[in-house]
């Protein structure tokens, strides 16, 4: 082993494991990668860059502007309206749902794809009486497997394309990846849909008119006039007992404490942290006589004002009066509690509802936050909000909807359906399948075919020219552009052939379908806790380097690699859709091995002689 190879393998283990730990986000762990290579001299600094050239990194970016296309005419609802049953049992709702979330994934974003089909995948839930979580994880195994059935349909693929084109000439064309994507797509949907009911982790619905988000923590304010001023700590919590509620903090004098004792007593203006379903916290409020602490006037988003903190609000609405006009909201608006969960690619990660200014700028409150498997005391304002978190808002219906649009939130309550833009909706269609056909016949390059598409819709209308760009996940089309100089630097300095030739001679034993079983399984381990993306630029070069050493078809493994990295079932990380679901589905981390760790082994057992037969060795 060499000095270089050594560096690669030093650059790859530090960037896997920052990956795997999840502190910092994958565009920024990329960049650091693409830094350390130039650095340390594995890739000359003038073709830094160039991986932000490659076509699948062009091609992503196209296509997800053509996704958002499809979303934004309503074509796509109007099409999940008219396809689904409206009657029928859960079995035929639920394989009805998710067999429409598959078919779109493989011509748009997966993660747009479960975004448009989530509320209707709620709405059917509430309908059967079953909790959400056993139409939700169906859902979002069905449109991950939808991806890989098209060169289109998930990054990896393109990803794989492209180091195709790089060793023979030719990448893989539109459906190449059909035959065994297919099979492994049916045969994984139909064991998704039957398996959910005994699989899945039955998360109750609190009642018929709620989402079963788990808990919530939420924050309350002891007025003048509340029923628990003068009592203990612990006299309260033998009351909350019966409601399944409990105290987890409380702050006076904005200090917050985060054990108290049962025997403190209780004060006009201190604000409990109490954890309840959404049931429980309705009764609590009820019968003690306490405010939620967000229904106060807006100046409390400033930390340092702790007398507006502390100050009561007799009336929810009265908040509203005192914001901006741009946000207040008329008299005859319609004050509604919606809940609304937070999209792995929403503005809001990492950001308090203080920092984005919820109530003066959209003159709404957030109430609650539902996040599965953690606990804090802070208060809400200040927290931070993750990926699947579910919020609790309150105000007029138009700002919710606006604020919901902004910044990259999910509504889960039931909504109207819009009536699409027909001329728009039609369009899109027509430019969509038009760039399919184009890059199936091999008229044009993917890349040209699906940038003449985007083309397509700036010049007819589409989506608004200020959109455009905004619809390119960033961080994705970053990392792509920052990890694929390391894979070149894995193929050049023979680090790719040395892990290579450790996987046959120790594990393989020279047999190229264990070798080929190794890859699919080692790719698909990888993407449970790694970007898709970037598990496929990683593995890559190694399955190419193992198919050189046994001298067989390299597509074969490539295959292998783009079934792998689009596979991953086991955790709530692995995939954006699976984190999707975790605060609406009532998930917790290790729920999702369940139907994860069997729907995986299906995976190999499906895909191997598919690969065999399709891709012969």
């Amino acid at each position: 082993m060499n000095l270089d190879q050594l560096l690669v393998f030093a650059i790859l283990g530090i960037t896997v494991a920052l990956f795997l730990s999840g502190r910092l986000r994958h565009d920024v762990v990329a960049l650091a990668a693409l830094l350390a290579c130039v650095l340390s001299g594995l890739t000359p600094s003038e073709q830094a860059f160039n991986g932000f050239a490659h076509p699948a990194v062009i091609t992503v970016a196209a296509v997800l502007i053509l996704s958002q296309g499809l979303q934004t005419t309503g074509a796509v609802e109007a099409m999940a309206q008219r396809v689904l049953p409206k009657n029928g049992g859960v079995l035929l709702g639920c394989a009805a749902l998710t067999l429409l979330g598959a078919l779109l994934s493989a011509f748009m974003n997966n993660v747009g794809a479960m975004a448009l089909l989530m509320p209707i995948a709620m709405q059917l839930a509430q309908r059967q009486g079953i909790p959400p979580g056993k139409v939700l994880m169906p859902l979002a195994f069905g449109t991950i497997l939808g991806g890989m059935t098209t060169l289109i349909g998930t990054p990896p693929n393109l990803i794989v394309a492209g180091f195709r084109a790089e060793q023979t000439g030719t990448g893989f064309a539109m459906f190449d990846f059909s035959p065994v994507g297919v099979a492994v797509a049916l045969v994984g949907v139909l064991f998704a849909v039957i398996g959910a009911r005994w699989l899945v982790p039955h998360r109750p619905q609190s009642d018929a008119a709620s989402f079963d988000t788990g808990t919530y923590l939420t924050e309350v304010h002891i007025s003048a006039d509340s029923k628990a001023v003068g009592k203990t700590l612990g006299e309260v919590e033998q009351w909350l007992d019966e409601v399944d509620a409990q105290i987890v903090g409380m702050v006076r004098n904005d200090f917050r404490v985060t054990a108290p004792y049962s025997s403190r007593t209780l004060r006009v203006d201190d604000i409990l942290v109490i954890e309840a379903d959404p049931e429980g916290l309705g009764t609590v409020l009820t019968r003690l006589g306490l405010k939620l602490e967000e229904a106060v006037p807006p100046e409390a988003e400033d930390p340092d004002n702790n007398d507006a903190q502390a100050r009561p609000n007799p009336e929810p609405e009265s908040a509203d009066d005192s914001a901006p006009e741009s946000g207040k909201p008329k008299r005859h608006e319609e004050i509604a509690l919606q809940e609304l969960v937070v999209q792995p690619s929403s503005l809001l990660l990492g950001r308090s509802a203080s920092d984005v200014q919820i109530r003066t700028r959209f003159g709404i409150n957030l109430l609650a936050i539902s996040r599965q498997g953690h606990r804090s005391i802070r208060r809400l304002r200040w927290t931070e909000l993750a990926a699947g978190d579910v919020l609790l808002m309150q105000g007029p219906t138009d700002a919710i909807s606006g604020f919901a649009s902004e910044y990259g939130c999910i509504p889960l309550a039931q909504r109207s359906i819009l009536i699409p833009n027909r001329r728009k909706a039609l369009t899109a269609i027509g430019i969509m399948l038009g760039a399919i056909a184009l890059a199936a016949f091999g008229l044009l390059p993917a890349a040209l075919a699906f940038t003449a598409g985007v083309l397509g819709y700036m010049l007819t209308g589409v989506l608004p020219l200020r959109r455009v760009y905004d619809a390119i996940d960033w961080p994705i089309i970053v990392l792509l552009g920052a990890l694929l100089p390391l894979a070149a630097a894995m193929a050049h300095t023979g680090a790719a052939d040395l892990l290579a030739k450790t996987l046959l001679e120790h594990l393989a034993q020279g047999s190229p379908v264990i070798a080929l079983a190794l890859v699919l399984i080692v790719t698909m381990t990888l993407s449970d806790f790694m970007n898709n993306a970037a598990t496929a630029a990683v593995m890559c070069p190694i399955a190419l380097s193992v198919a050189s050493q046994l001298g067989v078809n390299p597509d074969s493994f490539l295959m292998a690699v783009a079934i792998g990295a689009s596979c991953a079932f086991l955790t709530p990380i692995g995939h954006q859709n699976n984190t999707l679901i975790l605060g609406p589905g009532g998930f917790r981390f290790s729920d999702y091995w369940r139907l994860g760790l069997p729907m995986e082994i299906i995976v190999v057992l499906v895909s191997i002689p598919m690969l065999l037969w399709i891709w012969p060795l």
